[in-house]
């Protein structure tokens, strides 16, 4: 069975987030443009909720094909307003409505953590092929991995949600990644961004190596896998 977990941006988070962005007299002067951004907020919601359907179809699908769940878990978050403002402060765009929607990939994102690599593959192309889903961007960095050894298939799809009298396309950041692959990358992420810590270059080192073994133990058990399949057939 698929473990799902989902990190989400409630209204009152909302309004919290954005009251640590703007002082209130901000906040009452422009109303109406946050009122804008919390219902962009909700569509982006809906556009998580629409891919997720979709990969939990596809992992029943394909886990009476294969006899077994190539998904291992789920996992959704929408991004917060202050990284929102840094970012767009970074391309030198304003935090609003208008500059989210338009100059911002990553707001909705989903990871999609599988059993194996050739699951990643499978399920990416799978869900490309529906004809409801854009393809904006690319990046795969377990064909190439970053130079720290970080490995995910990155795709930047555009999805449609259907609300009571529109629809309208949502962009959707999705992450594939094996088991081991997102095990590395949460103990990377917790030692690499450690409070009052210089993280030196034996330890980069170490990490990239912890990354090679990680690729080593997907190729093995991905070697098994077709070993086994080929049994049964």
């Amino acid at each position: 069975m698929t473990e799902k977990h989902t990190f989400d941006i409630n209204e009152e988070t909302l309004k919290q987030q954005l009251d640590e962005v703007f002082t209130e007299d901000v906040i009452e002067w422009t109303k109406p443009i946050m009122q804008n951004f919390t219902k962009l907020m909700a569509y982006y919601r809906c556009a998580i909720m629409e891919v997720e359907t979709k990969f939990n179809v596809l992992n029943e699908e394909f886990s009476l094909r294969l006899d077994r769940n190539p998904i291992n878990s789920i996992k959704s978050r929408l991004k917060s307003v202050p990284s929102m403002r840094e970012k767009l402060k970074k391309m030198g765009c304003s935090l609003n409505a208008e500059s989210v929607e338009e100059n911002l990939n990553d707001v909705a994102g989903i990871r999609v953590v599988c059993s194996f690599t050739e699951d990643v593959y499978t399920l990416a192309n799978a869900l490309l092929k529906q004809d409801d889903i854009t393809l904006i961007r690319t990046k795969d960095y377990i064909k190439n991995p970053k130079p720290n050894g970080y490995r995910s298939l990155h795709l930047i799809v555009c999805v449609p949600i259907f609300l009571a009298h529109e629809k309208r396309f949502m962009k959707v950041e999705i992450q594939l990644r094996t088991i081991a692959m997102d095990v590395w990358a949460s103990l990377e992420h917790q030692l690499r961004y450690k409070k009052d810590y210089d993280f030196d270059e034996h330890m980069s080192g170490e990490l990239l190596r912890c990354a090679e073994l990680s690729s080593e133990l997907d190729m093995r058990m991905d070697s098994l896998r077709a070993e086994l399949q080929d049994e049964m057939e």
